[in-house]
């Protein structure tokens, strides 16, 4: 079933007699989820005002449309959004609302914050066939919600977005990457390092092949002023300096580019800054490191529970491909929480069941 606007969205939820599969651009599966699936295709840019750095569009409009045209008028999303397909294995185009569900946010995370940060409204039709709109119609049973923050990473269980909003920042005209070639091993302490100076770093991570990579934005005098600052702090690691055509390496950092293709189970771990590396290790070192070390992607065989092997660790961890549970079992009071949530929001069972316990 395929839906191109909010009025189609409510009576397909209205009229639902079985579950239903949430599905947007097809670039995030996870899971092997029973259910019709439900494709939202509510696309276009209803309203951008660049002067109030402020976008509103329908959930279904492909991530590329919103990029082009911020960037036409020099702004940009604060989150960095990253795309997973590639290494996924999955085809189609990621969209706006696909981002939002599951809180898709690239390595501009340390500075700019979460794609939830950036959020400041949304449209849902809830699992009564309700639309709701965060500000506007508030329904009895949902007072006191943070709901913009609350559809953020839910991953379509309680609501089906129709259209989203955000708020922009101006784009960096100029920008360096620092890039050290260290092991794994060596990747928590020159990260914390840039981390910790104050030259507002935009981005750091590790990548194997190449290693640690700092990155520094802003106005073309600051960001000299600052890259050449920040080696001095580094001069440790030998840092090497690059300007724009450093910018393929954030990409290939966003979407964990160096396990493209690559055979074996790929899990995604946030944790703790300093344990990055050493989950990463635990795990085999055939990983990717973002946001300063607090997000690890990793490979290991096939029906493995990564989970164990990369004990002791706080945080939690989710199985993007293989043969596992996406989501690990919550704790007791969150479970309890979370059911509460999908009973009010969610009372039939529609949206996408057993996606998230």
């Amino acid at each position: 079933m395929r839906v191109e606007s909010e009025s189609q969205l409510v009576e397909a939820v209205r009229g639902a007699k079985a579950p239903l599969r949430i599905v947007g651009g097809g670039t995030r599966p996870l899971g092997a989820l029973a259910g019709e699936p439900l494709q939202v295709a509510i696309s276009g840019i209803s309203l951008y005002e660049p002067g109030a750095l402020t976008l509103m569009a329908g959930a279904g409009t492909p991530l590329s449309e919103i990029e082009a045209a911020v960037a036409a008028e020099g702004q940009r999303l604060p989150f960095e959004p990253a795309r997973w397909g590639a290494v996924l294995g999955a085809a189609g185009e990621s969209t706006i609302g696909g981002v939002v569900a599951a809180n898709v946010s690239g390595p501009r995370r340390v500075q700019a914050g979460a794609c939830r940060d950036s959020l400041i409204g949304v449209r849902f039709v809830d699992g009564t066939g309700a639309a709701v709109k965060n500000g506007g119609r508030v329904m009895k049973n949902v007072t006191g919600y943070d709901l913009v923050k609350l559809m953020a990473g839910s991953w379509g269980t309680l609501g089906v977005l129709s259209e989203v909003a955000f708020k922009l920042l101006p784009a960096a005209p100029a920008q360096a990457t620092l890039v050290m070639d260290v092991p794994l091993a060596e990747a928590a302490a020159v990260l914390a390092a840039a981390l910790g100076s104050q030259f507002d770093v935009s981005g750091a991570g590790w990548l194997p092949g190449v290693g640690a990579v700092v990155r520094i934005e802003g106005l073309e005098q600051s960001v000299s002023y600052r890259a050449g600052r920040l080696a001095e702090v580094l001069a440790a690691w030998a840092p090497k300096v690059m300007r724009d055509e450093g910018a393929g390496l954030w990409r290939d950092l966003a979407g964990a580019a160096p396990l493209q293709g690559l055979p074996g189970d790929l899990w995604r771990f946030s944790v703790k800054p300093s344990d990055g590396p050493l989950v990463a290790a635990r795990l085999g070192g055939r990983a990717v490191l973002d946001w300063g070390g607090g997000l690890v992607w990793a490979l290991v065989a096939p029906d493995t529970d990564a989970r164990k092997l990369a004990a002791p660790y706080a945080g939690h961890a989710t199985c993007l491909r293989g043969g596992l549970p996406a989501f690990e079992p919550e704790a007791a009071p969150v479970a309890a929480l979370s059911r509460g949530l999908r009973d009010r929001f969610d009372p039939k069972g529609l949206f996408n069941p057993g996606k998230m316990g």
